[in-house]
């Protein structure tokens, strides 16, 4: 059997995304088995229909951020805001760059790749203008988008992140987020025409990041010990993997 290569190597920097930080908050057996051997969760098909919505609507904000106007959506949900101008924005969007900060006495490069960003046009403490962190949701449900249930805890643990990598890059970041929902009709719909029309929703979240140091802290200890943590109850995978396991070894020896 070939042997997998580890991949975390404590004397050098590790970058560790966003969703490897989400990965660790749903199996720690999982994300310790790929970040040390490389054995990773079996992988999904891609959301194409979604990164064409992420697409569509930041070329649409950028239009408002080159004349630095706010977009109508601004308008109708009272928010005094204007997209943000910065040299970085592109990399901060690449999914392989993004807002990175190297975290002290772990090694770790946390980095994660943002949607948006918004700057306030209200004034703030000593005159300095806030940025709030904005997120693209695609979806289809029935009435209105709301932030609860399983899902949206993700999401929000994903804006609070950025909210959080933005601070330590030195930024002045405002706690109230913003998500903007595209959701897709379907009701008294009779022809689909070649065409998906949404309703957009734009729903403020108030961010809080207090949890994202000592978890980094409890990674980094995890990943420089050699246990191999135990199965995740509550993971599929680890579940499929234990009880296939068993069965195998039950017919292995009949």
């Amino acid at each position: 059997m070939k042997k997998h290569r580890k991949i975390y190597d404590s004397n050098k920097p590790f970058r560790l995304s966003r969703s490897r930080v989400e990965s660790f908050l749903s199996c720690r057996r999982c994300f310790y088995l790929e970040l040390k051997y490389g054995l990773k969760r079996p992988s999904f098909a891609p959301y194409n229909l979604n990164n064409a919505v992420d697409l569509l609507l930041k070329r649409e904000f950028d239009l408002y951020r080159k004349n630095q106007s706010p977009h109508p959506l601004f308008d109708h949900y009272d928010i005094k805001a204007v997209p943000y101008q910065h040299p970085d924005l592109e990399n901060w969007r690449n999914n392989f760059k993004g807002i990175e900060f190297h975290f002290p006495n772990t090694n770790f490069v946390l980095f994660g790749a943002i949607d948006d960003v918004w700057e306030s046009t209200e004034l703030q403490v000593a005159g300095h203008k806030s940025l709030h962190i904005v997120d693209y949701k695609a979806t289809q449900t029935a009435g209105r988008v709301v932030l609860g249930g399983g899902w949206k805890q993700i999401y929000k643990r994903q804006i609070e992140f950025y909210q959080w990598l933005f601070e330590q890059n030195g930024f002045k970041v405002d706690n109230k987020a913003f998500f903007v929902y595209c959701n897709a009709k379907t009701t008294n719909i009779q022809q689909f025409n070649g065409s998906l029309k949404f309703d957009v929703d734009v729903i403020e979240y108030y961010g809080n990041h207090s949890w994202i140091e000592p978890l980094v802290i409890e990674i980094h200890k995890m990943l420089n010990q050699d246990l191999i943590p135990e199965w995740g109850r509550n993971c599929e995978y680890c579940h499929y993997r234990q009880h296939a396991g068993s069965l195998e070894s039950v017919s292995l020896h009949d």
